[in-house]
């Protein structure tokens, strides 16, 4: 059994500028917690491969997909198809905290800018 503690894992950043720590990374999937600190928000991106789905754990912030912006807090589920634009802005007061289930998992190459 594979089981990982995100006090033992070590952060990076992404290429999209969020601070991540990947708790798992296999062949099909990964899945990470992301953090963005009040004001702080990913740049403005898609991935040609990989869709994902971002769970709100903690804090509040602006998503936006595609042109269309919500509202998220505690307990939202984002599905962020692959090839769809996409930011996350934590315009809230405390730490904006998410995990973050990518398929085929996260990788720097596919990520792309405007």
């Amino acid at each position: 059994m594979n089981v990982q503690s995100l006090n033992r894992i070590e952060s990076f950043v992404t290429k999209d500028g969020s601070f991540i720590r990947e708790l798992h990374h296999t062949a099909a999937q990964s899945l990470a917690e992301a953090t963005l600190e009040p004001d702080q928000a990913t740049e403005r991106h898609y991935h040609r491969e990989t869709e994902e789905i971002y769970f709100v754990v903690k804090g509040s912030g602006d998503m936006e997909v595609d042109g269309e912006h919500k509202r998220i807090a505690p307990g939202d589920a984002v599905l962020i198809p692959a090839g769809a634009w996409h930011s996350l802005h934590n315009n809230g007061t405390s730490e904006l905290r998410i995990l973050c289930c990518c398929a085929p998992p996260y990788a720097h190459d596919d990520t792309y800018f405007e």
